[in-house]
């Protein structure tokens, strides 16, 4: 509540003609430092944004010269567009004409957007913005032209961050406050103008480190693409301050020791992530930059009890498991209902997935995707375990029991149990996973459990969604399924105390949508006359050619 009346304080404040005359001050001539930090581009989109098409937040917006974006553009869409990171799709390409492009954008910014605007200037997409222009300064100014427009840029940079160091430490929360002080901090180092800016946004990070980063390096909001932006962040800041000779705070180095193996957890056997909590297959390439740029080498944590995953691998199986409560209120714009799905992996090909993260301007879209069945877990009566809002954030969630894990002779084992159905179902729904020491047999065991259920009977489904790439087949009258990835390894798929069933799903972790298959396993939870239900279903997935364990 303080936040919300600070914000709207702060707005009834920024709106008024007056303002802008607060963040007058000393205008710099040059960068005081300049500051080598570039992450990788993409020469593809940059040719494309030289064609007037503005591919942001998966949605395309073909504009022309001066680049000034629609009003009916989607929010998500101008947020991205007005944090300038496509810069550095252009910078790829090298040349006078994606030079003139960014300098005309950005000179039309300049000119249009001189007075607040609650998106335009929301603390995050500011951050964003000085950081682009700051770290792409070179790329495109570099070497002279427009005394003119390098002047402006210098004058509007300060500006800006005048205002981004009185709103960045409380305007957001989460990650994009983090965003917010990495903001601050870049482009005080650059400009040089005021050093106690920089001290006192360090202080607040100092502050606000502990509260996001969990002890086993997870962020607090549980999605593995958070988590890689949030230390991408924080490698930044680090940089910055030893490229200014300023000493780094422990609480900074502190975090990134622990916050790049927990990245490391998150990464299949193709170096991409899993796809938890509104995150896609992609990073891979960034997520290796980024790991030799933390300078951290630590092996991926096989569990991670505070932030709710654990990670089995043996031969070269491996599997990714949710075993957490969805984040708290406020920090669950990126939540799925998809406690105790799993991702599993072999080698480089990917087999069992979540559906993905979807980008662009469906709402459908956008719900289906974080619906409970579009994760690798079990449904009761097609009813999502946590309850997605209209604004897609979560209300009632479920908690989650302590994960137990256990290894005897190289074979792994982890069980865990959440009430999502335990309100309107009295069920519980526990899972455990086996996977055998040489990681060609894993074994599952759902089980529906409770007392007080009734004597009518509640429908259920546990799904394993299937990779584009896998092809399957049902076999021996539905009662198997034979999986093959793209190498040739085949997979078989056996279940007692379900019927199973092949169904269509779609495939979100490219970046776009593609068909894809699942596996239903389904049946109903029958109560007993005194209330109680106990249903079990039990299912293996092995390695075809290989003598199966003993049952």
């Amino acid at each position: 509540m303080p936040h919300r009346l600070r914000r709207r304080a702060m707005a009834l404040l920024c709106r008024t003609r007056l303002y802008r005359y607060t963040l007058a001050g000393r205008t710099p001539r040059e960068f005081v430092k300049t500051l080598a930090i570039r992450w990788p581009g993409d020469a593809r989109r940059g040719v494309e944004l030289l064609a007037g098409n503005f591919h942001l937040a998966g949605e395309t917006v073909r504009l022309a010269a001066p680049y000034a974006p629609p009003s009916e553009a989607s929010a998500d869409w101008l947020a991205e567009f007005h944090g300038f990171a496509w810069l550095a799709d252009l910078a790829t390409l090298g040349s006078a004409e994606a030079r003139e492009v960014a300098r005309l954008a950005i000179a039309t910014w300049i000119a249009d957007n001189a007075n607040w605007h609650e998106l335009s200037w929301r603390s995050d997409v500011l951050a964003s913005r000085l950081v682009a222009w700051v770290t792409q300064f070179e790329s495109f100014f570099a070497g002279g032209g427009d005394d003119k427009l390098r002047d402006d840029l210098l004058a509007n940079l300060a500006h800006q961050t005048r205002h981004l160091a009185r709103v960045a430490a409380w305007e957001t929360n989460g990650a994009a406050r983090l965003h917010a002080l990495k903001g601050v901090v870049l482009a005080g180092i650059a400009l040089g103008t005021n050093e106690r800016r920089v001290v006192v946004a360090l202080d607040h990070l100092a502050r606000e480190l502990p509260l996001q980063v969990r002890p086993d390096g997870g962020h607090v909001e549980r999605s593995p693409a958070v988590q890689l932006i949030v230390l991408r962040d924080l490698v930044d800041i680090r940089t910055a301050l030893r490229t200014a000779h300023i000493v780094v705070p422990e609480a900074l180095q502190n975090a990134i020791d622990r916050m790049a193996p927990m990245l490391r957890l998150f990464r299949h056997g193709d170096g991409r992530l899993a796809q938890f909590n509104d995150t896609s297959e992609e990073y891979g390439a960034l997520a290796d930059l980024l790991l030799t740029r933390s300078e951290v080498r630590g092996r991926a944590p096989l569990s991670a009890p505070h932030s709710g995953f654990q990670r089995l691998q043996c031969g070269k199986t491996l599997i990714i498991a949710d075993t957490g409560t969805p984040p708290p209120h406020g920090l669950d714009h990126h939540a799925h209902a998809g406690t105790l799905s799993f991702e599993m992996s072999v080698g480089r090909e990917r087999l069992i997935v979540n559906c993905g993260a979807y980008r662009g301007t469906s709402p459908d879209w956008r719900r289906a995707a974080r619906n409970t069945a579009a994760h690798s877990t079990a449904i009761v009566a097609d009813t999502n375990s946590a309850e997605i809002l209209a604004d897609f954030t979560i209300g009632h969630r479920p908690s989650v029991s302590a994960t137990d894990r256990a290894e005897t002779e190289g074979s792994l084992w982890i069980a865990a149990s959440h009430d999502g159905y335990a309100a309107q179902f009295g069920l519980t729904h526990s899972r455990q996973l086996f996977l055998s020491a040489d990681g060609d047999d894993l074994r599952g065991e759902d089980n529906l459990t409770g007392k007080g259920v009734g004597p009518s009977a509640a429908s259920f489904a546990i799904r394993f969604h299937l990779h584009p790439a896998v092809q399957v087949s049902l076999i021996q009258d539905s009662s198997a399924a034979l999986l093959r990835v793209a190498s040739g390894g085949g997979f078989r798929l056996r279940v007692q105390g379900a019927q199973m069933s092949l169904a269509e799903s779609i495939y979100l972790g490219s970046g776009e949508l593609k068909k894809t298959q699942q596996l239903v396993l389904s049946g109903h939870v029958g109560a007993t006359a005194d209330g109680t239900a106990d249903t079990t279903v039990k299912w293996a997935i092995r390695r075809e050619g290989k003598k199966a364990t003993e049952e």
